[in-house]
């Protein structure tokens, strides 16, 4: 045990997109400020944020029909999407301020367009994929959205899923060419990269085994350097935790009230990666089907373009699976450890409530690769086994909490900040949409945490997030605006461009 004890003004635990995103606005706002992240693993973006463990759509709900739920009355609840979409716009204009100021270079290394597309197939999908692109065209937000049901027409947006297709049931799909692939592994290590030119003190292979409050008012961790044994005790006025699934046990360590009564549930992933470059060619886009009755929202199934490694590459799933650990690199004792007292009658009631999820991810244990390839086939007929690999995917720890609507034990499907009353510590839980609405979360953080100054930190949150304070969906103009400033800064035009004649010559040959 070493008694060194450091002070600083901000630690981030965590090196993944939302530390790093966090870290670069505190770096822009307050460039004065000591910051130090600790990092169980060897290197930046290596949990969920890693391009093979997530699904890395860019989510704008443009595609994803889970959030866009039919109403009792058959009319189409879009409020979800619209949230996500704004939120997704600020994340592109931060990325592009960082881009135009050459904080970030190369940004087709983290972001490529790519059309997003939502797929159904049956009367009754059909009618509701037609509600849900009328009530979602009307909104500007969702400019240019396109909707067929002319096979000749999906033959052209989607061949290789179109091509031996049986045309007996009805098919229809949407299309957004303003889509976008983001690369998170990617864009995490090239912030991480910035923030230690701005002397952030990376600490890798550095594990947070405790938090505590000291008699003044900061926040005290101890801190195992994992390759010398040795205990460190750090102290700083704010603490975020962005330890992805290992979150909640942290949370927990710390005793604020608001961290009690909550528990998470962990979900793992795996994924088919196309092995065959032929196949890889003959698609480009990203195809979001509908989620089979009893599986979570984050198991809708999808076949996606990917830019990894500046390689295209073509990904299907992800099928759901169960694991206690909370991180893909944790411990099997993970779920056991984070029952306590506080929470052992929401997570018992968010048990008995989830019969059906809990069998629905026992048979998606179970399926073998030639049952997972039979899903696949019901988005591209002719798929062949040897063409397509299993790939592990990241942990998702599901927040379980009481609340008005859901009563004892809701399991949450979204991403949730909790904050101490002070603002001095802020942890972040959850999954889906996470990483696409990262910059607006770690706005909502620093607006809940250090309210006295974010009035005069605006000015320059402005600049950097020209939408900052107002609402994207009535102001059209604007949107319009930053649509064409965003994708010329991030070199979308000329991606599209390079990326098409690509597909092309990969087509022909």
């Amino acid at each position: 045990m070493s008694n060194r004890e450091t002070k600083t003004d901000v630690i981030l635990i965590g090196a993944g997109i939302m530390s790093a995103t966090l870290g670069t606005l505190l770096k822009e706002l307050v460039p004065e400020w000591e910051i130090k992240v600790f990092e169980k693993l060897t290197n930046a973006g290596e949990e969920s944020s890693n391009e093979w463990n997530n699904a890395g759509t860019g989510h704008a709900a443009l595609c994803e029909l889970n959030y866009t739920a039919e109403k009792a009355d058959g009319s189409i609840d879009i409020s979800k999407a619209i949230k996500i979409n704004e939120d997704f716009q600020v994340s592109m204009q931060f990325w592009s301020y960082l881009v135009k100021s050459k904080l970030l270079r190369n940004p087709q290394d983290f972001i490529m367009p790519l059309p997003h597309m939502s797929l159904v197939q049956g009367e009754e999908n059909v009618s509701f994929l037609k509600k849900r692109f009328e009530a979602l065209s009307e909104n500007p937000l969702f400019k240019g959205m396109e909707f067929s049901e002319d096979p000749e027409k999906l033959m052209e947006w989607i061949p290789l899923i179109m091509q031996d297709r049986s045309t007996k049931e009805s098919i229809a799909a949407t299309k957004v060419d303003s889509g976008t692939d983001v690369n998170f592994g990617a864009l995490t290590r090239m912030l991480v990269d910035h923030l230690k030119t701005k002397n952030v003190k990376l600490n890798y292979k550095h594990s947070v085994t405790d938090i505590t409050r000291t008699s003044d008012g900061l926040w005290e961790l101890k801190v195992r350097n994992l390759d010398s044994g040795m205990v460190e005790s750090h102290t700083a006025k704010f603490v975020f935790i962005g330890g992805g699934g290992g979150s909640l046990h942290l949370l927990q360590k710390s005793g604020i009230p608001e961290g009690k009564n909550i528990g998470g549930f962990p979900v793992s992933g795996i994924f088919l990666s196309c092995n065959n470059p032929d196949v890889v060619a003959k698609h480009h886009a990203k195809v979001y089907g509908k989620a089979k009755v009893g599986a979570p929202p984050m198991s809708v199934p999808h076949l996606d373009t990917r830019y990894i490694d500046s390689k295209k590459s073509l990904l299907f799933g992800p099928f759901a699976g169960f694991s206690p650990k909370f991180l893909k690199y944790g411990s099997v004792f993970d779920l056991l450890t984070s029952v306590k007292p506080d929470n052992l009658v929401t997570m018992l009631a968010a048990g008995a409530k989830n019969m059906s999820l809990t069998k629905y991810l026992i048979q998606q244990v179970m399926l073998s690769k030639e049952k997972r390839m039979d899903e696949l086939r019901e988005f591209i007929p002719n798929a062949k086994s040897e063409d397509w690999d299993l790939i592990v995917a990241g942990q998702r720890v599901q927040v379980i909490k009481d609340t008005e609507a859901g009563g004892k034990g809701t399991l949450q499907f979204g991403t949730e900040v909790i904050t101490a009353a002070d603002g001095s510590i802020s942890a972040l839980l959850g999954a889906s949409p996470g990483a696409s609405t990262a910059v607006s979360v770690m706005l909502e953080v620093i607006e809940k945490c250090f309210p006295e100054q974010v009035k005069e930190w605006e000015p320059k949150i402005k600049e950097m997030i020209p939408s900052y304070g107002v609402s994207l969906m009535e102001n059209p103009e604007l949107i319009e605006e930053i649509h064409t400033s965003t994708s010329k800064t991030l070199g979308f035009e000329d991606n599209k461009q390079n990326s098409k004649s690509k597909n092309d010559m990969l087509q022909q040959a």
